[in-house]
């Protein structure tokens, strides 16, 4: 069976953009999957893509850039069209935070515009800040276990009924999906820097779906 090749586009305006590219591109090696993987920080790029990955960093900072309009478009704009049309949505860290639909109260003070995407309610630096870096093995629902590396992290405290939970920590949600849209509170794009792809090829294999 011939695939057809596939784009997936990463939202490059801040944070860990160059490591999700890699990541992808090596995990569609692995699953045998043609085509390219794009970062781009102006609108026009995700519209024309089969899934888009909008990576950790600072949330408001990203909330501002993408829901910024560059003649009369913006990335936002796009995602939610993405989505809309059942194509994969994957946000991590601070990704996570802005494909959810309600924030905490540092949300609120800071004015962060979030996507809405994921029914969810969101808590910023959810495991302190005295903690910002650290890993630990995680039983990922459909992958197994994995290592997932922590960096001043969100966490979700809440979600809705058709919000599948796919992870947790210390009572926390850290991955969940909703149809065809994944959250993650931690980095799989350093992982896979260690040859561990697992949690892109999961996306991936949304995109086949």
């Amino acid at each position: 069976m011939t695939r057809n090749a596939m784009r997936v586009a990463v939202v490059g305006v801040q944070g860990d953009v160059e490591e999700h590219v890699t990541a992808t591109k090596m995990a569609m090696k692995k699953l045998g999957v043609e085509g390219e993987v794009v970062a781009t920080r102006r609108p026009g790029v995700v519209e024309k893509s089969d899934a888009v990955i909008i990576p950790g960093g600072e949330s408001t900072t990203i909330s501002k850039l993408i829901f910024r309009e560059v003649k009369g478009r913006s990335i936002a704009e796009e995602i939610l069209a993405l989505a809309e049309e059942g194509k994969p949505v994957m946000g991590t860290c601070a990704g996570l935070i802005l494909l959810s639909r309600y924030g905490d109260e540092q949300v609120e003070k800071t004015n962060t515009r979030l996507l809405g995407l994921l029914d969810a309610k969101i808590k910023r630096n959810a495991f302190g800040r005295q903690r910002e870096s650290f890993q630990v093995p995680l039983e990922f629902k459909g992958i197994g276990v994995v290592e997932a590396i922590f960096i001043r992290a969100p966490a979700i405290v809440e979600v809705g009924k058709d919000v599948e939970v796919l992870a947790e920590f210390e009572n926390y949600i850290v991955a969940a999906k909703e149809k065809n849209v994944l959250g993650l509170a931690f980095h799989p794009e350093l992982t896979a820097e260690l040859g561990d792809t697992r949690v892109h090829e999961y996306f991936i294999k949304m995109c086949e779906q």
